[in-house]
């Protein structure tokens, strides 16, 4: 049911994106043009969409932690998405990133390929970081929080977690924990600011 809905809000999306493009002026032929691409009606869509969709405010990272970090405590519940009925870790990820008009998915397996790939060095506030699932074998996706440490620090994230010890949503570290085994990257959703 939920991908029935996922592909019903992303139809209303493209139709909505396509109402506001045939109001705006013809600006697209000249930056397709500018760009050597073909002049046609796909290319000026594409192109008024890139322009519509890069006016958005970009949310940042201090606002997306500050908000995640109001979530401190809210239990662990499987399939959870609203801090009322709880989160896991996806629900909980898509919650706070779905607050500032990030759209990302309820399902770590399709969190790793969210955004884009950003070296662990890189790391900074605001980003997606990703591990595998808890069997010592686990190759797949199966663990997602957003870090809240600087650039340069260790990194520590907040997130939903299942653990019989503290779960809820809560801080973890990476280093020296079982999180570095499982570590499987670092994606950036939020835009450059």
């Amino acid at each position: 049911m939920r991908y029935v809905w996922i592909t019903f809000i992303g139809l209303a999306a493209l139709m909505l994106s396509l109402l506001v493009w045939q109001r705006q002026p013809s600006k697209a032929p000249a930056e397709a043009a500018s760009v050597g691409a073909p002049n046609t009606p796909l290319t000026q869509a594409r192109a008024r969409a890139a322009v519509w969709v890069s006016n958005k405010p970009v949310p940042r990272a201090d606002s997306v932690v500050r908000f995640a970090m109001e979530q401190l405590g809210t239990p662990y519940v499987y399939a959870g998405a609203t801090p009322t009925a709880g989160f896991d870790c996806s629900g909980f990820v898509m919650y706070v990133y779905g607050r500032f008009g990030i759209d990302v998915p309820h399902s770590t397996a399709m969190l790793i390929n969210t955004g884009r790939p950003i070296p662990r060095s890189q790391a900074r506030p605001g980003d997606l970081v990703i591990f595998t699932g808890t069997a010592s074998d686990a190759t797949e996706p199966g663990h997602a929080g957003i870090i809240i440490s600087k650039p340069g620090e260790p990194i520590r994230f907040i997130h939903s977690s299942s653990a019989r010890r503290q779960s809820g949503v809560k801080i973890s570290a990476v280093d020296e924990t079982g999180y570095a085994r499982r570590f499987m990257g670092v994606r950036r959703v939020l835009d450059a600011e």
